[in-house]
């Protein structure tokens, strides 16, 4: 919330386009995408719904700037990781695993950036103007391209191959997130039917097996 009643410079509308990012980021913490509106977030920004509107053309576009902001701080911790994580000397195979485990591992406390994505194609890329869409995208293109290039340099093999590997993956954790996340009257059928947890998925294991099975196929096309 902030302390002016009507933003008349360029850093207070800054200030209040930030307030509407963290107010909109916190309600993230506690509650699933599909009960963020904007009536409720205009309540606790402290701003009438037109005014928040005036910064922001829907709630979508809102969630899609958070998205872009995680997956950019995705992107910049990966590095390290994958340094810490790879052995640049071991064989291929050896490193597809690894890298597997390490983009799968860095996703296990990254709720919202997962939550964002597994939301991105059927719920926040609707609702948003061609201009704002086309923005999102452009970042998005980036973000990919900075993980194809991390890919790249752990896995030199992949060779061109590294950015439609990359994209796979983004939609593999947004797929995975969902399926790893059943609903109460799906886990109260797992608790009355044991033998049904069969199909209950680990998020981290699943997609460090998927994100891996990916690899090693681009890794197998590349070489034919």
């Amino acid at each position: 919330m902030t302390d002016f009643q009507r933003a008349r410079s360029e850093e207070q509308r800054g200030i209040r386009r930030q307030a509407i990012l963290d107010t909109t980021a916190a309600m993230l913490e506690t509650m699933p995408i599909g009960e963020i509106s904007l009536n409720e977030l205009s309540r606790r920004v402290g701003l009438a719904k037109s005014n928040v509107l005036r910064y922001f053309e829907s709630r979508e576009a809102i969630l899609l700037e958070l998205l872009d902001r995680a997956w950019q701080q995705w992107v910049a911790d990966l590095p390290a990781l994958a340094h810490a994580g790879i052995d640049q000397d071991a064989p291929v195979s050896r490193r597809t695993e690894q890298f597997a485990a390490v983009v799968a591992g860095s996703l296990a406390h990254r709720r919202i950036l997962c939550d964002l994505l597994s939301a991105q194609a059927g719920v926040l890329e609707h609702n948003v103007s061609p201009q704002a869409a086309a923005r999102y995208k452009r970042a998005a293109v980036a973000n990919v391209a900075g993980i194809a290039a991390l890919a790249r340099r752990h896995l030199p093999e992949l060779g061109d191959s590294a950015p439609q590997l990359t994209a796979a993956m983004i939609m593999s954790v947004g797929a995975v997130w969902t399926h790893a996340r059943p609903s109460p009257a799906m886990l109260a059928a797992y608790e009355a039917d044991p033998s049904l947890t069969a199909f209950k998925l680990d998020f981290v294991t699943a997609l460090q097996e998927m994100l891996a099975t990916l690899t090693a196929g681009t890794l197998a096309r590349a070489r034919a």
